[in-house]
């Protein structure tokens, strides 16, 4: 299935409404997501398996917990004074020269300007606040990969004790050789204890080709992303994010803190795809439509 972004949140609206109605109606061959489990409590809770994270893994709080496309999950962008960023002066004009169509300053359809809207990859930590549903985790004794399901993209953590990279201009250093800015950039991870991992994330892509979040919040290729995975039991994990950015932001800040839940390993994970053509259409029936109605 071919999807257009900027049908999202009415796409996610009716798979809500979906999911709570037919979990029982599925094939037992090709289970649906089970939004609805019980909560955990002392009676039902089971303890978590040592340095591990994998499984199949959805907003705790609902099919729609992840979606974000009011701005980071901590920090949405709304206007209200707690939610300001820290930006320098830099990282304040070029938000202003972003055209988000979703947040405090939204535009019209075809006048935005997010990379997202051209199928370009989200990159991280964008990909981290995209419509975050169903997001499966793999691992073994040198890396866990983490499959995201907007644009079936994946991503890898390695955890084998190698060194973060330096981060240098254009790139990052790496045994005296100067390698590539990427846009899953170069993360690695160290367990903090039996059921913590912080992750690091360096080289990523810079600010003309990469957004923080649908809002048009920007991220430069100075970022370090640091991340912690805390398996609380056997059926929950939280993931929290802080990003220090000294060439956008005056000081590092908290942009979530996601409680997910597990779910059935055999559960059916639908195509979520950016398609330029999708979004041509889109643009053609509804989009230009709207910015005609506003215009008059």
């Amino acid at each position: 299935m071919l999807i257009s972004p900027v049908k999202v949140g009415l796409l996610l609206a009716v798979l809500v409404r979906v999911d709570a109605y037919a979990q029982n109606s599925s094939p037992s061959g090709w289970p649906i997501p089970d939004w609805n489990k019980p909560p955990i409590t002392d009676a039902n809770r089971k303890p978590a398996p040592r340095r591990s994270l994998a499984g199949t893994w959805g907003p705790a709080e609902g099919a729609g917990a992840g979606t974000q496309a009011s701005g980071v999950q901590l920090k949405p962008n709304n206007g209200k004074p707690e939610n300001q960023l820290p930006y320098t002066t830099y990282g304040s004009e070029l938000y202003r020269s972003h055209k988000a169509l979703e947040g405090a300053d939204a535009v019209l359809t075809t006048q935005d300007n997010d990379p997202r809207n051209r199928c370009e990859p989200l990159g991280v930590p964008r990909y981290n606040h995209y419509n975050i549903r169903l997001t499966q985790i793999f691992q073994d004794g040198y890396k866990i990969v983490i499959l995201y399901q907007y644009d079936n993209r994946w991503r890898l953590i390695w955890t084998d004790g190698r060194e973060l990279p330096k981060l240098v201009d254009g790139g990052v250093e790496i045994g005296g050789e100067i390698r590539e800015q990427r846009f899953f950039g170069y993360s690695v991870g160290k367990w903090v204890d039996d059921y913590t991992l912080e992750v690091q994330t360096v080289g990523t892509m810079p600010e003309d080709r990469v957004w923080l979040d649908s809002t048009g919040r920007p991220i430069s290729d100075q970022v370090r992303v640091t991340e912690t995975f805390r398996r609380l039991d056997y059926d929950t994990l939280v993931w929290s994010e802080t990003l220090e950015d000294p060439k956008i932001y005056s000081k590092p800040w908290e942009t979530m803190r996601l409680p997910l839940r597990l779910h059935d390993p055999r559960t059916d994970v639908m195509e979520y795809y950016c398609s330029p053509v999708e979004q041509e259409i889109y643009d053609k029936r509804f989009g230009k439509a709207a910015a005609g109605k506003e215009a008059r």
